[in-house]
């Protein structure tokens, strides 16, 4: 089959890309609004922008559902205070992060409603989660409007990881860390790693 995905329907052309491009790593991004209510939503449209200055980009789609044609408040927050934490998900927080993907209204603190711990972080205002293995604390660069999207792109100034999953030298741990990566609808967990070029292929 061929398709050109511009003269398609939105949502056939996002699930033939979400269902192509796998698996991806989830941004858990936390935030703080002008009143410093916070808010905790996770994003799968989410890599490594820069080496140098160390930087992560995160693509954030407009409101779904009963929000359909809002703006997420993890976007309104990031604008108005040009901070946020970037957290790793991993298959141990896998139902937590699940339940603050819903569509909550503005004023419900999905730490709360997931039974996560806020944890002041170092350098900026927004909380990291204190359960994720691994934090970075982010400053707004620019965003970038995309069609529907808008692409975050924001520079770490500050980086956690729980002591257990650092193996020294600037490594991680990966097979302790289990990672949450995003399919088209579901979910996977990296476990099995390997070299290549592998023997007897």
């Amino acid at each position: 089959m061929d398709v050109d995905l511009r003269h398609i329907e939105t949502k056939n052309a996002y699930k033939l890309m979400t269902g192509s491009i796998v698996p991806r790593p989830i941004a858990w991004i936390s935030s703080i609004d002008e009143n410093g209510e916070r808010n905790l939503a996770p994003f799968s449209f989410f890599t490594v922008a820069s080496r140098k200055p160390p930087m992560l980009c995160v693509s954030i789609g407009p409101g779904v559902g009963e929000r359909k044609g809002t703006v997420k408040d993890t976007l309104e927050n990031i604008r108005s205070q040009k901070q946020y934490v970037i957290n790793i998900a991993t298959t141990a927080l896998g139902n937590e992060m699940h339940t603050s993907s819903s569509n909550f209204p503005s004023e419900v603190d999905e730490f709360e409603a997931a039974g996560l711990t806020p944890i002041e972080s170092a350098a900026i205002r927004p909380p990291r989660i204190a359960e994720a293995p691994i934090s970075f604390e982010m400053e707004l660069d620019q965003i970038i409007e995309l069609g529907s999207d808008h692409l975050v792109l924001g520079k770490i100034v500050h980086y956690h990881i729980q002591d257990e999953y650092y193996l020294g030298n600037y490594k991680v741990d990966l097979e302790k860390l289990r990672p949450l990566g995003r399919l088209a609808g579901n979910y996977s967990e990296a476990t099995n790693f390997f070299t290549l070029p592998r023997e007897g292929q």
